[in-house]
């Protein structure tokens, strides 16, 4: 797959939007790819996965998938055929029958991650006092006032839905594990890039790699692109 041919797909996770990944757009256009970012509503598991399909459906493959946190569980849900590689950022991966929320509490969270619960509206919000304590501690003042200006809230019914069979199971994979991330620990993104047999890079970086450690997202993308080459 050379470079010019490749369309890389980037999914936002919960509390964010596609502005998440602009450090990590410009870099893949400067090396040739087609880039787009998706946008979820967040409103249901279901909403979601069509959303994502209908950005496929526009874009050229063959395709790069990458997704963040919640977004892991949406790119292994696409039965996209266009979908040659998968990238997950400090994402979750439920496996077949898991849901979400499974995979988020299967450890006793960080000490410093968010006690979550829906508004009168059944959406979760992420508190703001979060997002410079747990969601990207290590960003600057300007990257947490975007963050936290352009979050969308999650609805439960994106993380309460089991898995179907995952895409990870039949494309290759590659995991980028967050060693500082407060809201998904890193030992559960390890327990999950081994069960997937991802090609794993280990960053030390925040939940928000893709703002606060964006070369590594970059070089992750790019290594898996590169793989499909051969």
């Amino acid at each position: 797959m050379p470079s010019n041919d490749v369309s890389v797909v980037l999914v936002h996770g919960a509390w964010a939007d596609g502005s998440s990944w602009a450090k990590v757009i410009a870099p893949l256009v400067a090396q040739g790819f087609n880039v787009v970012a998706a946008p979820l509503p967040l409103t249901s598991f279901a909403d979601d996965v069509a959303a994502l399909d209908r950005t496929l459906e526009r874009v050229a493959g063959p395709v790069v998938l990458a997704g963040h946190a919640y977004a892991g569980e949406v790119i292994g849900a696409t039965r996209s055929d266009k979908v040659k590689a998968l990238v997950y950022v400090a994402a979750l991966a439920p496996d077949e029958g898991e849901t979400v929320a499974d995979v988020f509490y299967r450890t006793t969270p960080h000490a410093k991650a968010p006690k979550l619960a829906p508004d009168d509206h059944g959406l979760i919000h992420l508190p703001d006092s979060a997002f410079d304590s747990a969601f990207a501690q290590n960003a600057s003042a300007d990257e947490l006032a975007v963050l936290q200006a352009v979050q969308r809230p999650i609805s439960p019914a994106c993380i309460t839905v089991p898995m179907p069979r995952p895409s990870w199971k039949d494309r290759p994979a590659w995991f980028l594990i967050a060693e500082q991330d407060r809201m998904i620990v890193a030992e559960t993104q390890h327990f999950m890039a081994r069960r997937m047999n991802a090609m794993t890079r280990v960053q030390p970086a925040d939940h928000t790699a893709m703002v606060t450690a964006p070369d590594a997202v970059v070089d992750i993308i790019i290594e898996a692109a590169r793989a499909g080459e051969a």
